[in-house]
């Protein structure tokens, strides 16, 4: 994106860096890195970063500010997770964007919102990466990262204040299925080590009446009083885990992340935002599965200009739009190019679980040695408990398929997660 800073690293790129790169990323997380990391970040200007976390911020305040909305996402909650004790807002945020083609633009490219979520994201594992690419390939210290105003120390204590609330580290602990297991493990041991919190398997915490305990090194239980809860909602109902306590019991325990808002600040939220389009004009069209089918989704998506065949029958298939559950994490469960007669292949009570969108053309825009790549960007926030939301670090998602994810772009180079740097300066 910025063609002098992109054409000096590829000139300059050796194999030995990215080699590098990759053992300065093990030795600061303390665990290998079990998805593709690419061999570049990218470099991007400042202004498009802060339009990227404004308009985030102002999607977010405006549902949360939401009354009306909020209790419908409620009513979406599925039984049994929905967890008391709901904060004023959520601790966590991301807001995944990509660059699409637009001749109007400045630039010829504007942002388009691919999802928004309130859970929390690789915030620990992020930070050692883009130190680790400042390090392995020599960048300048004139380009920055870090967001809202922050370097590493305002950073960490932000995520220190977020995570711990008023909580002794001994008090609190990072909660996920099996965690030793999970991709994400670099991410928990970076976070675990910064603030001295524990890592639990949240199958083995253990209920005594309104409290929950974990067992730490030694044996001893301990109480908690805060979890950074980074157990999936999603994946503990699709594989049906069973919990040593039940989730919507009224337990004396605050929640860093509270589990609510990732159904209430989700993909739920796209047909709420795209009505509102006016006010947010990075967000597609959108609408629930239900109201494409048996309402009036479809005609307002043609008034938003999105294509859709004129005679419909069933083995029309849809190719400028995507089906994807709400609650789904990660990229699972959507399906690009859906027929008719897929879309009524779904049962009508779960219709509703379901979001129709109008397909994104992410415009390749990071020259690399095997060509132009695509980039996603995801602005991170921090939300502590009273204080303000503000955006903290980006990452980024390189790719060449349809899908961004790192699991999407598998035997491929110049692919996978990456960091966005911006000039502090003149360049």
């Amino acid at each position: 994106m910025i063609p002098e800073l992109r054409s000096q690293f590829n000139q300059r790129f050796r194999s030995s860096q990215y080699e590098l790169l990759q053992s300065l990323l093990e030795r600061g997380c303390g665990a290998p890195v079990g998805f593709r990391v690419a061999e570049t970040p990218v470099f991007l200007p400042v202004t498009l970063l802060q339009q990227l976390a404004s308009s985030g911020a102002e999607m977010a305040k405006a549902l949360v500010a939401d009354s009306e909305y909020l209790e419908s996402a409620r009513q979406a909650i599925p039984s049994g997770y929905r967890v008391a004790r709901e904060t004023a807002h959520p601790n966590f945020l991301t807001a995944d964007f990509a660059l699409v083609k637009d001749d109007g633009a400045v630039g010829g490219f504007a942002p388009r919102l691919v999802e928004i979520q309130a859970f929390p994201s690789v915030f620990g594992y992020q930070d050692v990466l883009n130190s680790a690419y400042r390090e392995a390939f020599a960048l300048s210290g004139s380009l920055g990262t870090y967001l809202g105003g922050l370097d590493e120390m305002g950073y960490w204590n932000l995520m220190r204040t977020t995570i711990l609330g008023s909580h002794a580290p001994e008090n609190v602990v990072l909660t996920e299925i099996d965690p030793m297991n999970q991709k994400t493990l670099p991410d928990f041991l970076v976070t675990a080590n910064r603030l001295g919190i524990k890592v639990v398997n949240i199958r083995s915490l253990k209920a005594d009446r309104n409290r929950l305990w974990y067992q730490d090194d030694s044996g001893r239980w301990v109480p908690i009083h805060r979890i950074y809860n980074r157990a999936i909602a999603d994946e503990l109902i699709a594989g049906n885990v069973k919990l040593p306590f039940a989730l919507d019991a009224d337990w004396d325990v605050e929640w860093a992340g509270h589990p609510n808002w990732y159904f209430l600040i989700s993909k739920f939220s796209i047909p709420w935002l795209f009505g509102k389009s006016r006010r947010f004009p990075v967000v597609p069209p959108g609408v629930f599965l239900q109201d494409f089918l048996d309402g009036d989704g479809k005609d307002r998506l043609v008034a938003a200009g999105v294509p859709l065949p004129a005679d419909i029958r069933q083995d029309t298939v849809y190719q400028e739009l995507l089906l994807k559950p709400l609650f789904s994490f990660a990229g699972k469960g959507i399906q690009f190019e859906p027929s008719h007669a897929q879309l009524e292949e779904i049962p009508r009570p779960r219709r509703g679980q379901y979001l129709v969108q109008q397909r994104m053309h992410f415009e390749p825009t990071i020259v690399t040695p095997h060509g132009l790549t695509q980039a996603e960007i995801r602005i991170l926030y921090l939300w502590p408990d009273g204080g303000e939301l503000t955006p903290a670090l980006s990452l980024v998602r390189l790719g060449r398929g349809k899908m961004m994810g790192v699991d999407h772009n598998k035997n491929q180079e110049w692919v996978g997660a990456s960091g966005a740097f911006y000039p502090i300066g003149p360049i």
